[in-house]
């Protein structure tokens, strides 16, 4: 059965670290189909940002299942790192500025690796929606979707709600009613409309991250003239979404692939 426990599972081999900035955590992880490079079509490219609620106590390593096995299926994925709570200048802005420079780095991959930047996807997991979102709303790349999975789409809402112990509060330095600049820049509803297509994938058992975030976010995007689709996964657990073991993968396998093109 699957669940948490990916979160604590050793990802496959495979992935190329690479460094897209001087700070320990501004490195990612990249993973190519398998084969020599010589002569190959570029791949098109899935950027996969981790969750944890913004915090240190994960990283990266959960997105490697899910990268792993995009790589059997022909596509190359960019897995990003940054500065969490609890490391220095993790939190306001520097999570988000790593977020940024991560994403913009897959330019210089392609000059070394064959990489489609005309066929990229952004992905993110848990508050990796967040900053998903946010990356596109920043136009980062020319993101042809995003896909989030059980995303914090809504961090006033999330804030309201508490989510996590009131993580949002640690992530922005307060409240919406201290800091609602900060609200304003780094929420993606307070974004829109964003330009690239939006595809919101949450389990409707998800007792991590409510759905009730999804569904307003979704209303919010079209209402804005973005456009944006909500995927429920009936039955599905926060973790579900993003464990390629699970009966729900073909579905977030298909999503992936239409945002790809």
């Amino acid at each position: 059965m699957w669940g948490r426990e990916i979160l604590f599972l050793e990802p496959p081999a495979g992935a190329v670290r690479v460094a897209y900035g001087p700070l320990e955590q501004q490195f990612g992880e990249l993973r190519l189909p398998e084969g020599p490079l010589e002569g190959v079509q570029p791949f098109p490219l899935v950027v996969l940002i981790h969750g944890g609620f913004w915090r240190n106590q994960f990283g990266l390593e959960h997105m490697g299942h899910m990268g792993a096995e995009l790589a059997r299926e022909g596509v190359a994925t960019w897995s990003i790192e940054y500065r969490r709570l609890g490391e220095e200048g993790g939190g306001w802005p520097g999570t988000l500025e790593d977020v940024r420079d991560a994403c913009g780095f897959a330019r210089a991959l392609a000059e070394t690796y064959p990489l489609r930047l005309d066929r990229v996807v952004v992905c993110g997991f848990s508050a990796g929606g967040q900053l998903a979102l946010w990356a596109a709303a920043e136009e980062v790349l020319e993101f042809r979707a995003v896909v989030t999975l059980g995303g914090v789409v809504d961090l006033r809402r999330a804030y309201e709600l508490g989510l996590s112990n009131c993580v949002v509060g640690d992530l922005l330095g307060g409240g919406p009613e201290d800091v609602p600049e900060r609200y304003a820049w780094a929420s993606p509803v307070e974004r829109l409309p964003i330009r690239a297509r939006q595809h919101v994938v949450h389990g409707d058992a998800d007792d991590v991250c409510p759905m009730e975030l999804a569904e307003r976010y979704v209303e919010a995007a079209r209402a804005a003239g973005s456009e944006a689709r909500l995927v429920r996964l009936a039955g599905a657990t926060h973790f579900d979404v993003m464990d390629p073991r699970s009966s729900y993968w073909p579905r977030v396998r298909a999503v992936l692939f239409g945002g790809l093109g």
